[in-house]
C-alpha cells in the first residue's frame, strides 16, 4: 500500500497546476466561513483544508507504522521516496514554494522518522538478549 501522504501530494499538484495555474499564492483563498458563537467568522482556506487532510493521513500513517509485517520495510522505503519527491519539488518547482507545501513536506518527514523509530523500537522489544 502506498504512503497515505501521497494523496495530499497529488491533490496539491493537481489543484495548483490545474486550477491555480501554477500560482501557490491562491492557497490562501477562502474556501468557506463558519459563523462562531462569539459573533466572529472562522474562515477556512483551501490550504488549511489540505493541511487538515494531511494531518489525518499522517495519523493513519503512524498507525500503519506500528505493524510488524514484512511489507512494513517496503512501506518505509516508499515513505522515504515520497519525502524525497516533496523535497525536490519544494526546491525546484516554483508552484511548490508555499507554506502549505512546506508543511506537507514536514508531515512526510515526520512520517519517515516516526516509521523508522517505531519499527526500530518494536524490533528491539522482540529481540531478547540473555
Amino acid at each position: 500500500m502506498p504512503p497515505l501522504l501521497v494523496f495530499p501530494f497529488l491533490a496539491y499538484n493537481l489543484v495548483v497546476f490545474l486550477f491555480f495555474r501554477g500560482d501557490p499564492v491562491n492557497w490562501s483563498a477562502g474556501l468557506l466561513a463558519i459563523p462562531m458563537p462569539s459573533g466572529m467568522s472562522w474562515a477556512i482556506s483551501a490550504g488549511d483544508f489540505l493541511l487538515v487532510i494531511g494531518i489525518i493521513m499522517l495519523f493513519f500513517e503512524v498507525l500503519k507504522s506500528t505493524q510488524t509485517a514484512r511489507n512494513s520495510i517496503i512501506e518505509h522505503m516508499l515513505s522515504m521516496v515520497l519525502f524525497v519527491l516533496f523535497l525536490v519539488e519544494f526546491l525546484l518547482v516554483g508552484a511548490a514554494a508555499s507554506s502549505v507545501f512546506f508543511l506537507l513536506m514536514v508531515m512526510s518527514l515526520i512520517d519517515v522518522v516516526a516509521g523508522f523509530t517505531v519499527s526500530i523500537t518494536s524490533a528491539s522489544r522482540d529481540v531478547s538478549m540473555t
